[in-house]
Protein backbone atom coordinates (compact mmCIF):
# COMPACT_ATOMS: atom_id res chain seq x y z
CA UNK A 1 0.00 0.00 0.00
CA UNK A 2 3.14 2.66 1.10
CA UNK A 3 4.71 1.52 -2.18
CA UNK A 4 1.58 2.15 -4.25
CA UNK A 5 0.94 5.55 -2.71
CA UNK A 6 4.84 6.57 -3.40
CA UNK A 7 3.98 5.48 -7.01
CA UNK A 8 1.15 7.51 -7.78
CA UNK A 9 2.42 10.94 -5.79
CA UNK A 10 5.87 9.76 -8.09
CA UNK A 11 3.79 9.80 -10.91
CA UNK A 12 1.92 12.81 -10.11
CA UNK A 13 4.65 14.75 -9.53
CA UNK A 14 5.90 13.77 -13.08
CA UNK A 15 3.06 15.02 -14.70
CA UNK A 16 2.53 17.87 -13.07
CA UNK A 17 5.86 18.81 -13.79
CA UNK A 18 5.85 18.10 -17.48
CA UNK A 19 2.73 20.52 -18.03
CA UNK A 20 5.51 23.24 -16.43
CA UNK A 21 7.84 22.78 -18.77
CA UNK A 22 5.06 22.44 -21.54
CA UNK A 23 3.57 26.00 -20.43
CA UNK A 24 5.01 29.48 -21.65
CA UNK A 25 3.22 31.30 -19.02
CA UNK A 26 -0.13 32.53 -17.68
CA UNK A 27 -1.24 36.69 -19.27
CA UNK A 28 -3.44 38.41 -16.74
CA UNK A 29 -5.71 41.62 -17.61
CA UNK A 30 -6.73 44.24 -15.68
CA UNK A 31 -10.71 44.49 -17.05
CA UNK A 32 -11.43 46.95 -15.59
CA UNK A 33 -8.85 49.20 -16.75
CA UNK A 34 -8.65 48.08 -20.08
CA UNK A 35 -12.48 49.31 -20.56
CA UNK A 36 -11.83 52.70 -18.52
CA UNK A 37 -8.46 53.49 -21.01
CA UNK A 38 -10.18 52.70 -24.61
CA UNK A 39 -12.03 55.59 -26.06
CA UNK A 40 -15.05 52.60 -27.53
CA UNK A 41 -15.36 51.19 -24.33
CA UNK A 42 -14.84 54.05 -22.06
CA UNK A 43 -17.78 55.94 -24.61
CA UNK A 44 -20.38 53.12 -24.80
CA UNK A 45 -20.32 52.99 -21.21
CA UNK A 46 -21.00 56.87 -20.88
CA UNK A 47 -23.84 56.45 -23.23
CA UNK A 48 -25.29 53.43 -21.10
CA UNK A 49 -24.96 55.89 -17.47
CA UNK A 50 -26.98 58.59 -19.45
CA UNK A 51 -29.26 56.29 -20.78
CA UNK A 52 -29.64 55.49 -17.21
CA UNK A 53 -30.12 58.84 -15.81
CA UNK A 54 -32.86 59.53 -18.31
CA UNK A 55 -34.67 56.85 -16.97
CA UNK A 56 -34.69 58.32 -13.55
CA UNK A 57 -35.42 61.98 -14.91
CA UNK A 58 -38.17 59.75 -16.48
CA UNK A 59 -39.36 58.80 -13.09
CA UNK A 60 -38.99 62.65 -11.96
CA UNK A 61 -41.26 64.21 -14.76
CA UNK A 62 -43.91 61.81 -13.99
CA UNK A 63 -44.35 62.17 -10.03
CA UNK A 64 -44.48 66.07 -11.16
CA UNK A 65 -47.18 64.84 -13.15
CA UNK A 66 -48.48 62.42 -10.58
CA UNK A 67 -49.00 65.64 -7.80
CA UNK A 68 -50.82 67.67 -10.27
CA UNK A 69 -54.20 65.19 -10.64
CA UNK A 70 -56.78 65.56 -8.69
CA UNK A 71 -58.48 62.41 -8.63
CA UNK A 72 -57.92 58.74 -7.51
CA UNK A 73 -59.20 57.16 -10.81
CA UNK A 74 -57.13 59.55 -12.85
CA UNK A 75 -54.23 58.95 -10.73
CA UNK A 76 -54.66 54.95 -10.78
CA UNK A 77 -54.84 55.05 -14.58
CA UNK A 78 -52.00 57.43 -14.85
CA UNK A 79 -49.72 54.67 -12.84
CA UNK A 80 -50.57 52.13 -14.97
CA UNK A 81 -49.58 53.98 -17.85
CA UNK A 82 -46.60 55.12 -16.19
CA UNK A 83 -45.43 51.60 -15.02
CA UNK A 84 -45.84 50.32 -18.76
CA UNK A 85 -44.01 52.88 -20.34
CA UNK A 86 -41.23 52.27 -17.29
CA UNK A 87 -41.01 48.64 -18.40
CA UNK A 88 -40.64 49.11 -21.83
CA UNK A 89 -37.86 51.63 -21.44
CA UNK A 90 -36.10 49.54 -18.57
CA UNK A 91 -36.45 46.24 -21.01
CA UNK A 92 -35.34 48.32 -23.90
CA UNK A 93 -32.25 50.02 -21.93
CA UNK A 94 -31.12 46.03 -20.40
CA UNK A 95 -31.42 45.08 -23.62
CA UNK A 96 -29.20 48.17 -25.19
CA UNK A 97 -26.61 47.63 -22.40
CA UNK A 98 -26.35 43.81 -22.17
CA UNK A 99 -25.69 43.71 -26.33
CA UNK A 100 -22.96 47.14 -25.67
CA UNK A 101 -21.26 45.00 -22.05
CA UNK A 102 -21.09 42.05 -24.65
CA UNK A 103 -19.35 43.93 -27.93
CA UNK A 104 -16.78 45.75 -25.61
CA UNK A 105 -15.85 41.86 -24.04
CA UNK A 106 -15.56 40.65 -27.50
CA UNK A 107 -13.37 43.34 -28.89
CA UNK A 108 -11.64 42.99 -25.32
CA UNK A 109 -11.76 39.30 -25.95
CA UNK A 110 -10.09 39.08 -29.15
CA UNK A 111 -7.49 41.59 -28.06
CA UNK A 112 -6.43 39.48 -25.56
CA UNK A 113 -6.25 36.38 -27.75
CA UNK A 114 -4.31 37.73 -30.39
CA UNK A 115 -1.53 39.09 -27.52
CA UNK A 116 -1.66 35.36 -26.24
CA UNK A 117 -0.88 33.72 -29.38
CA UNK A 118 1.48 36.54 -30.27
CA UNK A 119 3.80 35.85 -26.76
CA UNK A 120 2.66 32.71 -26.51
CA UNK A 121 1.10 32.20 -23.19
CA UNK A 122 -1.22 29.26 -22.23
CA UNK A 123 -3.98 31.66 -20.63
CA UNK A 124 -5.13 34.64 -20.00
CA UNK A 125 -7.00 35.19 -16.59
CA UNK A 126 -8.00 38.00 -15.02
CA UNK A 127 -5.85 39.81 -12.68
CA UNK A 128 -7.52 39.75 -9.87
CA UNK A 129 -7.11 35.94 -9.78
CA UNK A 130 -3.35 36.30 -9.68
CA UNK A 131 -1.30 36.48 -6.58
CA UNK A 132 2.33 36.46 -7.83
CA UNK A 133 3.63 35.50 -11.26
CA UNK A 134 2.04 35.77 -14.81
CA UNK A 135 2.85 38.33 -17.60
CA UNK A 136 0.33 41.69 -17.44
CA UNK A 137 -0.89 41.94 -21.01
CA UNK A 138 -3.51 44.92 -19.86
CA UNK A 139 -1.54 47.53 -21.46
CA UNK A 140 -0.58 45.43 -24.88
CA UNK A 141 -4.14 44.93 -25.12
CA UNK A 142 -4.95 48.68 -24.29
CA UNK A 143 -2.41 49.80 -26.72
CA UNK A 144 -3.85 47.09 -29.55
CA UNK A 145 -7.82 48.28 -28.86
CA UNK A 146 -6.50 52.50 -29.46
CA UNK A 147 -5.05 50.84 -32.87
CA UNK A 148 -1.34 51.76 -31.70
CA UNK A 149 -0.16 48.13 -31.98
Amino acid sequence: MKKLKLFILGLATILFASNFALADGIGYIDYQKVVESTPFARDTMKSLDSKALELQQYLVDKEKEYKAIDTPIQKKNFQDKVANDFKAKETAYLKLKAKSENEIYEKIKAAATDIMVQHKLNAVISDRAVFIGGMDITDLVIEKLKGTK
